[in-house]
């Protein structure tokens, strides 16, 4: 055992090329391929290599873990926070249909109209009072002529009824008078 560590310790005192130490585990690699021979199908590697090669693979296989655990970690919180954002566009969404929908309606006695539909009935009684209004002038204005050509027959009915009175009156004072001075001449007078 001990004559294991003393060959150990000779090859750990050659030097370590830098690629080894500082270089990309693709650099590592493609430095053993050019800087290894092959024997009876197997490559001849330097212990001290070998161990470094395997310390900075199991490194880097430690990293990528620990990246990949952080990574997953991160993906699962944006997972909620998508979930999240999603139920909040759901809500929003949901305030946003019922404000559009009382936005678009009018109370009126208690009831929700669509202001669509408020306006066509408001508009329907607005035309059809107008109508009432106009067909009432024109009642009206018929009313007032008729009125009017009454009246004028009533003070021609009125002015011939006085004629006629006045000739009644003249005509029966005359046929008393004529009858009282017939009366007076068979009387003797």
């Amino acid at each position: 055992m001990l004559a294991a560590n003393m060959g150990l310790s000779a090859f750990s005192q050659s030097t370590m090329p830098d690629v080894l130490l500082t270089g990309t585990m693709k650099d590592q690699m493609d430095y053993l391929n050019e800087k290894t021979r092959i024997y009876d199908n197997y490559r001849a590697i330097r212990e001290d290599m070998f161990q470094r090669i395997r310390t900075n693979s199991l490194d880097s296989l430690e990293i990528s873990g620990k990246k990949i655990a952080g990574l997953k970690g991160m993906n699962e919180g944006l997972k909620k926070k998508l979930d999240s954002l999603n139920s909040s566009i759901l809500s929003v969404k949901q305030n946003l249909d019922v404000v559009t929908k009382s936005k678009n309606s009018i109370s009126v006695l208690g009831f929700e109209i669509n202001k669509s539909a408020y306006n066509g009935i408001i508009w329907t009684i607005i035309v059809a009072l107008a109508a009432i209004l106009v067909l009432g002038f024109m009642v009206f204005r018929r009313n007032m002529s008729l009125t009017t050509r009454t009246r004028k027959d009533f003070e021609d009915l009125k002015k011939e009824f006085e004629a006629y009175r006045k000739a009644s009156r003249e005509a029966r004072e005359k046929m008393s008078m004529a009858h009282f001075h017939e009366l007076k001449k068979v009387r003797g007078g």
